[in-house]
């Protein structure tokens, strides 16, 4: 009897023993099984292996995160359009009046790139003769291309229709509803959109005694060449007259080394 008692006593203790130990089991298993939900909530993604696209193998160096590289903010500009409102707004008035001789319908805004004085590239607005208009456009990307300078180019509309005031600030313009200056009731050739005048300073208009602009003087001297200087068969000369266009510093008893004509 006492035998069995002790057996009885024996297999109480030992499943006692058992039950504690998985209990224990359980508290030691539930940490690691948190800490491996923390470390799954907390895992960053993993960075993509690069693929080499002609293999279809991966390459040895992993993509890298890194700041975004400096971008090319300036896009080359080449663009043609029909007058509307908003140019219509700008220039009515101004350097388009009302008149029997051009109509708003029969010109055209250009949006052109053209390398600076400051060696950078910038972009101009130009009004010509809609008949003219992709030409121009192929004459000034020839420039640019060819990195000839030009340090404004603005609708002299910025200059209250005034050509003096243009010329004087050294601007490229075209469009102009005026009369040739000092000969009254006739038309100037920018008054149909087929005439530009390019860096007036370095290129000034030259008869008799009259300069213009005035600080155009230190280069009537066309043999010392300078920035933006217009000479016979440069880059300029070409890209106009190589498509029909005439220029002023070819006439005769006057010079207007500035301006090109179709």
């Amino acid at each position: 009897m006492k035998k069995v008692i002790l057996i009885g006593m024996l297999l109480v203790c030992i499943l006692l023993l058992t039950m504690c130990e998985q209990a224990s089991d359980n508290i030691l298993e539930k940490p690691i099984e948190m800490e491996q939900a923390v470390d799954k909530g907390t895992e960053q993604p993993k960075q993509e292996q690069a693929v080499d696209h002609t293999t279809g193998q991966l390459k040895q160096d992993t993509l890298e995160v890194k700041e975004p590289a400096v971008q090319e903010v300036f896009a080359q500009s080449f663009e043609y359009y029909s007058i509307d409102k908003e140019v219509e707004k700008r220039i009515v008035g101004i350097s388009w009046k009302q008149n029997n001789t051009i109509k708003l319908e029969d010109l055209c805004y250009l949006k052109v790139t053209y390398w600076g004085f400051d060696e950078k590239p910038h972009i101009g607005e130009l009004i010509v003769n809609k008949d003219i208009g992709h030409e121009v456009i192929e004459i000034f990307q020839e420039l640019y291309e060819a990195k000839f300078p030009i340090e404004k180019m603005k609708l002299i509309d910025e200059y209250d229709g005034i050509d003096s005031k243009s010329m004087a600030d050294n601007n490229t313009s075209a469009f102009c509803y005026r009369e040739v200056d000092g000969k009254p009731g006739k038309l100037s050739k920018h008054s149909y959109g087929i005439a530009i005048d390019i860096n007036p300073v370095q290129n000034p208009y030259v008869y008799q005694e009259k300069i213009a602009p005035e600080k155009g003087i230190e280069y009537i001297d066309r043999s010392k060449t300078s920035k933006g200087m217009i000479t016979a068969n440069d880059v300029c000369y070409k890209a106009f007259t190589n498509r029909g266009w005439t220029w002023g510093g070819d006439w005769k008893y006057e010079k207007d080394y500035q301006h090109f004509q179709k």
